[in-house]
């Protein structure tokens, strides 16, 4: 085996984030079906319950604490990142997300059924507090599992 991919496959963090962020996307993905909607793009698209990017920031931060210590400079670096994404999914993203859905109500007057059909924009974007906060748990615990 290549050194290098016994290295990356070494790396707990690394696994522990990838893994969070697939396990959530698999939860919004599951979430979708029991809600009825059969959705694929739910696999890879941002948005929806619980936050892919707070499960994979949040286990790389824990997992930074653990190999460089709580108290550590990398560990503070990899935090305020987490926080910075965490908090971005919350605000800025939702915010876009409700702003195109506004964008869309107000095509969708306009041209009601004459004229171009006007290119839908993507309204889920963002999280909600409890989706991030969900993510974030998520993330916090495979990282100590793994």
């Amino acid at each position: 085996m290549n050194p290098v991919f016994r290295e990356l496959a070494n790396n707990t963090t690394l696994i522990a984030a990838i893994v969070s962020w697939v396990l959530a996307q698999f939860i919004k993905f599951g979430l979708g079906i029991i809600e009825g909607e059969f959705d694929l793009t739910r696999l890879t698209s941002s948005g929806g319950m619980p936050s892919g990017h707070a499960a994979l920031v949040s286990a790389v931060t824990v997992g930074v604490g653990r190999e460089y210590g709580f108290f550590s400079g990398n560990f503070a670096l990899a935090a305020v990142i987490a926080l910075i994404v965490m908090y971005d999914a919350t605000g800025v993203r939702q915010a876009v997300g409700i702003q195109a859905r506004i964008m869309n109500e107000i095509l969708h007057d306009i041209y009601r059924g004459s004229g171009p059909t006007p290119v839908k924009l993507r309204e889920i974007l963002g999280h909600t507090s409890v989706e991030v906060i969900a993510g974030a748990i998520l993330g916090l615990a495979v990282s100590i599992m793994i």
